[in-house]
């Protein structure tokens, strides 16, 4: 096999194809049976099955393949939310006053909507991250604001609810954000109150309002390695942390977290739960 396509995926049923840097997707294979062709990788792929599409091999015989695959260890935290559960993070003791702030996280859904997470202050003006019709929309507004419709700041990506992995990156220095969803970045200014904003609540998968107990637009899906400058938020909520509280139905609870310490990242189908 002369030529291929590399596909990969973490569950063996949705694939996606391998492209470098320069957006070419084919690698070269061998032109006979004993020489050997080693390719690195530009970027990591994390997955548990690969699978080859021949796309050009010697005419003179059959299509063949050797192949080695060497990989790395690959720390993955991951909680599964069904809709109805969520996670919310409150400081205790509140945390220091700072200008900057990042949020990264993974995530994957079959759902076109469902609020990420949103963040909440001082006099409930809050930052929502929310996908709607596969895109990913950010909003601002207060907690009078939520129940109606928060004021849209910005848009990026499509198509991500394909049941692939998207990485998120959220960086705030005062009131100037960046943006990023997979390579792509945009960088703008949010309203100005938002200079000496700190954030005394963070909700995952749900608009989860302080004081209120019922979550909102939640999301249905996969979160891994959620940070919050610098800290891992799910590793708290998975040693009972309490600063997190985890709102979920009891039927789900047991199926909420999966660690896995090497390239395995395990997202469990919500599917097989019992229905209440």
């Amino acid at each position: 096999m002369t030529s291929y396509l590399l596909m990969f995926s973490d569950t063996g049923h949705n694939w996606k194809q391998y492209r470098q840097e320069d957006s070419i997707g084919s690698f070269p294979g061998n032109s006979n049976a004993d020489s050997v062709v080693q390719y690195k990788l530009q970027q990591p792929a994390v997955a548990r099955f690969l699978r080859l599409i021949p796309l050009d091999w010697n005419p003179s015989g059959r299509i063949g393949l050797r192949l080695e695959t060497y990989g790395c260890p690959y720390i993955s935290d991951v909680v599964s939310l069904d809709g109805s559960s969520s996670l919310v993070y409150r400081w205790r003791p509140a945390p220091r006053r700072t200008s900057r702030d990042v949020i990264s996280l993974k995530f994957k859904t079959l759902r076109n909507s469902g609020t990420l997470l949103h963040a909440e202050g001082e006099r409930g003006l809050g930052l929502s991250l929310e996908l709607e019709r596969g895109q990913l929309l950010l909003r601002e507004g207060t907690a009078q604001t939520w129940s109606s419709e928060p004021r849209r700041l910005a848009s990026l990506g499509s198509l991500l609810d394909d049941q692939h992995w998207h990485h998120l990156s959220v960086v705030r220095r005062s009131s100037h954000l960046n943006l990023t969803v997979d390579k792509h970045t945009e960088s703008f200014q949010i309203p100005a109150e938002f200079s000496h904003w700190d954030i005394e609540q963070l909700s995952i998968g749900a608009v989860q309002e302080l004081g209120s107990r019922r979550p909102k637009r939640s999301f249905h899906g996969c979160l891994e390695n959620l940070l919050y400058n610098g800290l891992n938020l799910i590793e708290l909520a998975k040693h009972n942390d309490q600063q997190v509280t985890v709102v979920v139905s009891k039927l789900y609870l047991k199926h909420l977290f999966k660690y896995n310490q090497y390239n395995l990242t395990v997202c469990y189908d919500t599917k097989l739960l019992p229905k209440v």
